[in-house]
């Protein structure tokens, strides 16, 4: 093979393909990314056999061949390198790089040991933006669990509602829940992705501004553009009946500006025990909302908070990360928080911001 690449774009490519590449498993084809030339253009994969990547990019000069190299090796050296083009050429077996300055070899591993990318084809297709899409996507992600013992819990669940792509993570201690106006769902099947192949598909779709098409079968979903593919394998457990766990009817509801919330946690943080504790007193007969943490060999703080304050008064302690965590999910300057009880989830939404849920577990003192 041999082609001749825009340095900027390969580079691009490669430090996309090369965050999907296994580079600690057992079978070292699996750290490698695979060139292939075809039709002047070069062709960029990697995989770790729990998702895999796909990336064109155009070039010129092109002969058509395939070689697979070490991706980090080979994405770090091209990262350093000023020039504008480069030429890369299969010689002896190997991959020979060359530019104005350099002419680099780097040993290549055998391409027909490289697996084959699944390609899905399934009925079950339609197209989003990818702006908003990823949007979705990182306003919960953060409240997946970050252990694997419950693969469903370290997962985002994905569906369509009546007009809707649904968004939902829960590590069991908080809930996130968004909701994403599409033209249509009727081809959505409900899935379950892990969060890591989530936050794979954030890093490679982030500069894209192109629709994004989405299709599934039992056990895959794939993403593509008119460059980019992406495939990963689905989590084969039901994600859990989340919607029983939301309150229908609060007791004590406060409204308040959501970057009043975000500078007294901030400054409470300082003084939080070990287990991030915050402590939420509301008293609607003195108009009182107080927010405070104790931490015994540090200090305390405590904080009136100016808020509009209903219902019930309430005396109950969170952890106040996870309630900082979701206000980056909400476009609203102004925040509800909705209690039902001392043994009840908080419920966090902005004023006006209906697409948006947010659930925190009280913590027992």
């Amino acid at each position: 093979m041999k082609i001749e690449c825009i340095k900027e774009k390969l580079s691009a490519a490669l430090s996309k393909a090369e965050k999907i590449t296994n580079k600690n498993g057992t079978l070292p084809v699996l750290s490698c990314v695979m060139l292939e030339t075809k039709n002047q253009n070069l062709i960029i994969r990697s995989t770790n056999l729990d998702s895999a990547f796909e990336i064109e990019i155009p070039a010129k000069n092109s002969i058509p061949g395939k070689v697979a190299v070490p991706g980090m090796i080979f994405s770090s050296f091209v990262s350093s390198l000023k020039e504008k083009s480069v030429t890369l050429e299969t010689k002896e077996g190997n991959l020979m790089i060359t530019t104005d300055h350099y002419e680099t070899t780097i040993k290549a591993f055998s391409h027909e040991d490289f697996p084959n990318i699944p390609k899905i084809e399934g009925q079950h297709s339609f197209s989003v933006p990818a702006k908003a899409f990823l949007k979705a996507l990182r306003s919960v992600s953060y409240s997946a669990s970050v252990s694997s013992v419950k693969p469903e819990l370290a997962s985002v669940y994905i569906y369509g509602d009546a007009g809707f792509l649904v968004f939902v993570s829960t590590d069991s201690f908080r809930l996130a829940e968004k909701r994403l106006k599409v033209k249509e769902t009727k081809d959505m099947k409900p899935v379950v992705v892990p969060i890591k192949n989530v936050n794979d598909i954030v890093k490679i779709f982030d500069d894209n501004d192109e629709d994004i098409i989405i299709s599934s079968e039992k056990n895959q979903i794939s993403l593509s553009t008119k460059s980019i593919y992406f495939v990963s394998r689905l989590v084969d457990a039901p994600f859990p009946d989340y919607k029983e766990i939301i309150p229908k009817n609060f007791t004590t509801d406060a409204t308040l500006l959501k970057q009043d919330l975000v500078d007294v946690l901030k400054s409470l943080s300082v003084f939080s025990d070990k287990f991030n504790q915050a402590n939420v007193k509301i008293n609607p007969l003195k108009k009182l909302f107080v927010l405070s943490s104790k931490a015994n060999d540090i200090g305390e703080s405590q904080s009136v908070v100016d808020a509009a304050v209903s219902g019930e008064s309430i005396d109950m302690n969170f952890n106040h990360r996870y309630i900082s965590e979701c206000l980056q999910s909400i476009d609203s300057d102004a925040l509800s928080l909705s209690f039902s009880g001392t043994t009840k989830p908080l419920v966090v939404r902005g004023v006006s911001d209906s697409s948006f849920t947010y659930l925190v577990m009280p913590m027992n003192r």
